[in-house]
């Protein structure tokens, strides 16, 4: 027990953004994060304990295997501490078991919002807009990523107010808010196809004055978005079954895409 220790404000606004901006992208095939998430958290561990041996011991169980979602990791930091601040080294077995049971869950809820469905429905309407000639667009995607920086000091305000508590609650309601926010993700990636991939052929067929365009005459009869319905498979194939990187495909596509242009099988 740490009776009278009370972190600083100062330096526990220090942890989320070492942990934010180094920590997280400080990685290794050992301990992942554990490098990045143990040097942000050692100063304020340090007020804590002033003791050299028990800040040792502290540190080492840091140091161990953690790997999440950058965005959530705030939220993990803020519980971990509030423990130790509480308990002192008595805690250390409860904080690693935290540690280790929350880097699931919160990465599912991290990964499907933060990384796949915020960027692709947020970044598709800026980009939209830019495309458009309105600088609006650029603007609020920048406002809206410094969002997302101060959402991490919030984060750790809700794991360090809250501690556990709030956590273990709505742990059994985590699967399911993973699982619907993967459903709509992938729905908004599967419209997306059909407004932003663009693939048309420009071919014709002559017969006498009678004139048939590939594109409006048969494919848009079958599907409107059946070209860039195949590429994207092609390229799912590539990537999923043939394991090809993304800048193989890329530059695939772009050799393609000149030879389709030169020989007039593709084009506007």
């Amino acid at each position: 027990m740490n009776n009278g220790i009370k972190l600083s404000e100062k330096n526990k606004k220090r942890a989320v953004w070492k942990f934010s901006f180094i920590g997280a992208n400080n990685l290794n095939y050992g301990t992942l994060m554990g490098t990045g998430y143990a040097w942000a958290v050692a100063d304020p561990l340090r007020e804590i304990y002033k003791n050299d041996e028990d800040y040792q011991k502290a540190m080492r169980m840091e140091h161990e295997y953690f790997n999440i979602t950058p965005y959530m990791g705030p939220l993990v930091i803020g519980a971990d501490l509030a423990m130790q601040e509480k308990e002192g080294l008595e805690s250390l077995n409860a904080v690693r078991s935290i540690k280790t049971s929350l880097m699931g869950p919160l990465s599912g809820i991290g990964d499907s919002l933060l990384w796949v469905l915020y960027p692709t429905i947020m970044g598709s309407i800026a980009g939209y807009m830019a495309l458009d000639g309105n600088p609006l667009g650029a603007i609020i995607w920048m406002l809206l990523n410094l969002t997302l920086i101060l959402l991490r000091l919030k984060l750790f305000e809700i794991g360090y107010n809250s501690g556990v508590r709030l956590i273990t609650d709505l742990s059994d309601k985590l699967s399911a808010i993973t699982e619907g926010a993967s459903v709509m993700g992938l729905t908004v990636v599967g419209s997306l196809i059909a407004t932003v991939v663009r693939v048309k052929s420009p071919i014709e067929f002559k017969f006498g004055e009678v004139v048939l365009n590939l594109q409006t005459g048969i494919f848009d009869k079958i599907l409107p978005a059946l070209l860039p319905v195949t590429l994207t498979g092609i390229v799912y194939y590539l990537m999923e079954k043939r394991k090809w990187g993304f800048l193989r495909v890329i530059l695939t596509i772009v050799v393609f895409s000149l030879i389709g242009s030169y020989f007039k099988v593709l084009g506007a």
